[in-house]
C-alpha cells in the first residue's frame, strides 16, 4: 500500500489559477478523480492526500467534496484574517462554532473532517518574509490549535521566513513540500544546508516530491535520485513522505514514471524505511492525527 502525499485536482473553468501561465499550457485543464485514478491505475498507490493550488477557500471545499482515492485535504484558508479560528473551526465541521460564527455563509463541507491541513503559496508572495509576518504566524498559531498540519510552500529566497515561522509555532506540525524547490538544472550548493536547517526541527516532516520537474524538461540527465535520497538522509525515513505533485509532474513524465523513479532512488532502504516513506509517514502526519484511517 502506497500513500501519494501530494497531488492536486482542478478546473481553471470554475476559478482562475494565477500561476498557470503559457510554460504550464499543457496542464490549464480540469483535472478530477477519475483522471487520478487512471493515473495510478497501474500503481499500488491506494489513497491520496490533494493539496489545494489557489487560495480560494471555495476550492477547499470543492477538494473537501472528493471520493476515493482522496482521503486527506491541505485546504486553504486566509491566515491573516482576524477569524481565522472560526473560519478552520467551519471547514472542521465544528457545528458549535458555525453557530457561533452566526454571519457565515458558507455551510459546512459534509466531508470537512477529511480536512488534514493548511497551505498557502508563500513562494507567490512579494515579501519573502510573508511567513514570518505577526498576523501570519497568529494564522499559523491556529491551524495548530486546530490539530493541522502546515505545508510549506518556499524556495530558497522564502528559507529564513520558514524557519522563523517554525520556531515561532512550536506546537505546530510542518511539512515542507517538494524538497523546498532545489535548482536543480543549476546546481543548488545552498540546499543541502537549507535541507538540514530544517531538520534540525524536530516537528518538520519533508515530502520527496516535485523533483522531476524542479530538473527541468531533460531531468533524465540530472541528478534527481541523489535530490530523493538525500532527502531522506537528512530528515530520515520518519520524516519523508512521497508524493507525486501530479498532475503538475505531467509536464515532465507520466504518474507512473514518478513513482517508480523514487522507488528506485531509495530501493537501497529497508523494507520498513521504505514503507514510511511511501506510507507510513503521510498516516502519522496527516491521517492519524485527524483520525482517518485508510
Amino acid at each position: 500500500m502506497i500513500i501519494d502525499a501530494h497531488h492536486h485536482l482542478w478546473d481553471p473553468a470554475d476559478r482562475p489559477y494565477p500561476w498557470m501561465d503559457d510554460s504550464v499550457a499543457a496542464i490549464d485543464r480540469r483535472f478530477d478523480v477519475d483522471d487520478l485514478r487512471a493515473a495510478r491505475a497501474d500503481t499500488d498507490v491506494t489513497a491520496t492526500i490533494v493539496v489545494q493550488a489557489v487560495h480560494d477557500e471555495d476550492e477547499t471545499a470543492f477538494l473537501l467534496a472528493q471520493p476515493a482515492p482522496v482521503v486527506g485535504v491541505v485546504g486553504w484558508v486566509d491566515l491573516t484574517a482576524p477569524d481565522v479560528a472560526d473560519r478552520l473551526a467551519l471547514l472542521l465541521g465544528d457545528g458549535s462554532a458555525r453557530e457561533a460564527a452566526g454571519s457565515a455563509t458558507r455551510p459546512l463541507v459534509p466531508t470537512a473532517p477529511a480536512l488534514v491541513g493548511i497551505r498557502h503559496q508563500a513562494q507567490d508572495e512579494p515579501d519573502p518574509d510573508w511567513l514570518a509576518r505577526p498576523d501570519v504566524v497568529r494564522g499559523v498559531r491556529a491551524v495548530a490549535a486546530a490539530g493541522l498540519t502546515y505545508d510549506l510552500l518556499v524556495r530558497a529566497r522564502e528559507h529564513p521566513a520558514a524557519l522563523a515561522l517554525v520556531d515561532a509555532v512550536p506546537e505546530g506540525r510542518f511539512v515542507l513540500d517538494h524538497a523546498g524547490k532545489p535548482d536543480i538544472a543549476a546546481g543548488d550548493n545552498g540546499w543541502r544546508q537549507r535541507m538540514a536547517d530544517l531538520a534540525e526541527r524536530p516537528n518538520v516532516v519533508c515530502k520527496v516530491s516535485g523533483l522531476l520537474t524542479e530538473a527541468g524538461p531533460d531531468w533524465r540527465e540530472r541528478p534527481v535520485a541523489r535530490y530523493a535520497r538525500e532527502v531522506v538522509e537528512v530528515f530520515g525515513p520518519d520524516r519523508s513522505a512521497f508524493g507525486s505533485d501530479w498532475p503538475v509532474s505531467t509536464l515532465a513524465t507520466d504518474y507512473a514514471e514518478v513513482l517508480g523513479t523514487t522507488q528506485d532512488a531509495l530501493a537501497d532502504l529497508s523494507d520498513a524505511d521504505r514503507d514510511a516513506v511511501f506510507r507510513g509517514t503521510a498516516v502519522r502526519t496527516y491521517l492519524a492525527p485527524r483520525g482517518i484511517e485508510t
